[in-house]
């Protein structure tokens, strides 16, 4: 997440006017930008496949998926986050030009500088949103994705899937095989 950090402290209003001006995306965390680095040729084709697929799934359905220009607004801990993809089935987000309060489903790609934040502190911020029912992270460097799904208690359990699985995300009603997402996506060092 973090490139670089502003020491002052901006309001979520301020932030929102700036980010609309800039050229580079900003994540916001309680009154602290954060910009945000760029993505490797692996990461976006991983996040452009799962977007693809889920958008065709969803056609007609209700239910949005957004790709990385859009944030999620984390209102009760005054906190903006540019996820790899989010999906919304709340009518609520469409009365937002900029940004998601409502997502069921939020997606990050894990690049080595962010996995840690990826899987802790966003993680936990990810968890005060009521709506949001699943969280997964994608592995850029093998086959690997961890579903973090909210039972009926409100404990969020571990749904860890590898080579050969079958990926479900209950949140949206979608399964697809794990090598759908790593279409394209080549392991071999680059030398």
């Amino acid at each position: 997440m973090v490139a670089s950090q502003n020491s002052n402290y901006l309001s979520p209003e301020e932030y929102l006017q700036l980010e609309e001006k800039s050229e580079i995306k900003h994540e916001y965390r309680q009154g602290d930008v954060y910009a945000m680095a760029g993505a490797s040729n692996v990461h976006v084709l991983i996040a452009g496949n799962l977007y693809a697929l889920l958008r065709n799934h969803l056609r007609g359905r209700g239910c949005l998926p957004y790709i990385s220009d859009t944030k999620v607004r984390i209102e009760s801990i005054n906190t903006y986050y540019y996820p790899d993809i989010a999906v919304t089935c709340d009518r609520r987000d469409r009365e937002f030009s900029n940004f998601l309060r409502h997502p069921c489903l939020i997606v990050e790609v894990l690049s080595p500088t962010t996995e840690a934040f990826d899987r802790g502190d966003k993680f936990a911020d990810y968890r005060h949103l009521e709506s949001l029912q699943e969280y997964v992270l994608i592995s850029q460097t093998r086959i690997q994705v961890d579903c973090f799904r909210r039972n009926d208690r409100g404990q969020w359990v571990l749904y860890p899937y590898h080579a050969g699985d079958t990926i479900h995300l209950s949140s949206v009603g979608f399964s697809c095989a794990i090598e759908d997402l790593y279409e394209d996506v080549d392991f071999s060092p680059v030398s």
